[in-house]
């Protein structure tokens, strides 16, 4: 890098018409050099944890706050699966013999899993992991402390800076090639080998995998600097999760607050609360080398390290794997039963007998996926739903009115609630995605032969929506159409829809049409809001299109960050007029989502910029600007058959019957946001050309 920076430097000089001394170019190389050393020890030190024997006190500091944490604030325990961990014991063991690392890869939903994970592991013997963690989380005091533990603070984005890729490339590669024996002074009785963390961010549901981190040790291993490492996909749920409050501001488009230590102290009130238990699962560990060569048997000879596609598209597939792999493995808490109960019965609230019945309904539905929903030893359904309350009496209210019947429960803060909501949407995806392209007839009303539809039509709904909501959805493997067989045939087999194989119709079965289509509109209820969100960013594109007096068909380009912002501000308007159904619509990740999908798609266009910060503005492909009608936008044109498309899928309501008037609204507010685009242009343009003479 000196050598390049001296290379450029001499450009420069030549450009001037001038010529460095070869004495004054060796110079200039070694200041370069020099200054590049002093950026690197920097990086370093930032990153590198301080894991060694003056650390052991810190590490039991830190073990005996994290005792006293848990136990005030998980009250009914941290959980873990013997047999899970006997076989992670065994891979352990087997790994260090051979100089392996294990590769612990979990779901991140909360702050509290860095203690959780680095406490059951010290407790259980192993050696306390490396933590990949974002630098926000380097909080004065407690840094030292945390990378005594094993904090390993990198950015979050990084971009194009080489020389910061490459020390922590370097770092990761170390970690792997040493293992437990660079570090064995630190190694307690029964500890077996040295792991690393990461994290997939998750606001209730696991999304889309960040691969940074693992594309480096994925070409370290490529490099061959290590022989062979161990995956283990890794989770841990909660009852209630206390940053919940946090996520929904930001999802909401409120700022993001910095982590401070005022602020983690200031957040010691809820050691007050009982937040019922923590379950600790762990998936079955496999050799990373062993996947590597399936693929290769599967995909043909790799070369990883040469081939950019290649590495792509076995990057994301191991991604892809670990996030299954995860879904498998996380137990359904009872809280997170009732919160979708809550969220998916029709009405104001419920009453306790409805949830008690709903919840034992879902328990068994969940289990007939064969997966675990956790039980707790002497509680009836009953019990459960009380003590669900009880933990979440912020977000689930009760109806105090005296002459009510029956103790009747509503959601309070139901974009909130809906992180437990999303917790079980991964097990009904395809069926949910079935039952809202199957509502695309039954909503229009009619007899039972109207309210059916042809096999192949449903098979061209559930791809179009399928494909739509792809990167905020997690299939499981197969084709499409496999996938569609599998889970219709899942709710033929529970009774909420029929399939006529002979003439090849897709209806609701009679016993779903007897008990008011509960389970069917439960379904639904789980998917609707995605719907709205990837509706709502689809119409918010209308806010792109040029203004008035600008030339139509040549796009205008507006701040994406700022995008987003118009975007919810147009969708809680939408909301709080009756045009959207779910607040949830408005989430900020959701949106963030849909316009990835739209950008793959060709709707519209991205340029991304380095200075003065990383950011990017987006416009509308030339293709889908919209059509106009004495100035203002008509419902016509691409863009709108696009929205009309995914809005078929939406719940029905009150507000929406009429189409004419939901598109006359709309585009109305469409419009007015469109018109600021020359002034949000212009600033654009400002800000370049500052950073350009910056």
């Amino acid at each position: 890098m000196a050598e390049q920076q001296t290379q450029q430097l001499e450009m420069e000089q030549l450009t001037k018409g001038s010529k460095i001394k070869k004495y004054n170019r060796e110079k200039q190389k070694q200041a370069r050099r020099k200054e590049l050393e002093t950026m690197v020890s920097s990086i370093a030190k930032k990153c590198v944890t301080s894991m060694d024997d003056q650390g052991k006190k810190k590490v039991r500091v830190l073990v005996t706050m994290v005792d006293i944490i848990l136990s005030r604030l998980y009250d009914q325990g941290v959980y873990v699966k013997e047999s899970q961990w006997e076989e992670l014991r065994k891979t352990a063991e087997y790994a260090q013999k051979n100089n392996q690392t294990l590769l612990l890869l979990p779901a991140h939903k909360s702050h509290i899993d860095y203690l959780v994970i680095n406490y059951v592991m010290f407790r259980l013997g192993f050696q306390i992991p490396h933590i990949i963690a974002g630098e926000n989380l380097d909080i004065p005091v407690l840094n030292k402390l945390l990378k005594s533990s094993g904090a390993v603070y990198i950015r979050r984005e990084w971009g194009d800076d080489a020389l910061y890729k490459a020390v922590l490339e370097e770092y990761i590669s170390l970690i792997f090639q040493k293992g437990c024996h660079q570090l064995s002074m630190f190694c307690r009785r029964n500890t077996l080998t040295f792991s690393l963390l990461i994290y997939y961010y998750n606001p209730g549901k696991v999304l889309a995998p960040k691969l940074g981190i693992l594309k480096m040790v994925v070409e370290s291993f490529a490099k061959g600097r290590f022989s062979d490492c161990w995956i283990v996909p890794m989770t841990a749920s909660y009852d209630k999760i206390m940053e919940t409050q946090s996520y929904a501001d930001e999802l909401l488009g409120n700022p993001k607050q910095q982590e401070t230590l005022l602020g983690v102290l200031g957040s010691a009130s809820v050691l007050m609360e009982k937040m019922g238990r923590v379950d600790v699962r762990i998936g079955k560990p496999y050799s990373l080398k062993e996947w590597i060569k399936e693929q290769n048997e599967l995909r043909g000879p790799l070369d990883i390290l040469n081939e950019g596609e290649q590495k792509s598209t076995v990057l994301k597939s191991l991604g892809y794997r670990v996030l299954s792999d995860i879904n498998a493995i996380t137990p359904v808490m009872p809280s997170a039963l009732v919160g979708t109960v809550i969220l998916t019965l029709r009405g104001r609230g419920a009453g306790r007998s409805e949830l008690i019945r709903r919840m034992e309904w879902l328990t068994q539905m969940i289990r007939a996926k064969n997966a675990e929903v956790v039980a707790i030893p002497g509680m009836t359904t009953d019990n459960l739903v009380d003590r669900a309350i009880a933990i979440h009496d912020q977000l689930i209210g009760q109806r105090r009115e005296k002459d009510l019947l029956e103790p009747t429960f509503y959601g309070i803060d139901r974009f909130e609630l809906s992180y437990y909501r999303n917790q079980v949407i991964h097990l009904f995806v395809e069926e949910a995605i079935i039952c809202a392209s199957l509502y695309t007839i039954i909503k229009k009303g009619g007899g039972k032969l109207d309210q059916r539809m042809q096999f192949s039509t449903l098979l061209d709904e559930v791809t179009f929506l399928s494909s739509i909501l792809k990167i905020d959805m997690i299939y499981k493997p197969g084709t499409i159409k496999d996938n569609t067989h599998r889970a219709l045939q899942w709710l033929v087999d529970n009774n909420v829809l029929y399939f006529d194989h002979e003439n090849g119709w897709v209806g609701l079965s009679q016993v779903e049409r007897n008990s008011g289509r509960e389970n069917y509109d439960f379904l639904c209820f789980l998917i609707w809001p995605f719907i709205e969100s990837y509706w709502l960013a689809c119409v918010s594109l209308f806010t792109l299109t040029p203004p008035i007096r600008a030339p139509q068909d040549k796009p205008v380009y507006v701040d994406n960050s700022l995008f987003i912002q118009r975007t919810q501000a147009l969708g809680k308007t939408l909301y709080f007029q009756g045009d959207l159904s779910y607040l949830e619509a408005v989430n900020k990740e959701t949106i963030s989502h849909a316009f990835s999908r739209y950008e793959q798609q060709g709707v519209m266009v991205r340029k991304s910029y380095k200075q003065p910060k990383v950011w990017s503005e987006v416009a509308l492909d030339t293709r889908y600007i919209p059509e106009r009608y004495n100035s203002y936008l008509i419902p016509e044109g691409r863009l709108w058959e696009l929205a009309e498309r995914i809005g078929k899928f939406r719940r029905e309501g009150k507000n929406r019957r009429d189409n004419a008037a939901v598109s006359s609204r709309v585009l109305k507010l469409a419009h007015d946001l469109a018109e600021q685009n020359n002034q949000s242009s212009a600033n654009q343009k400002m800000l370049l050309k500052n950073a350009s003479k910056l």
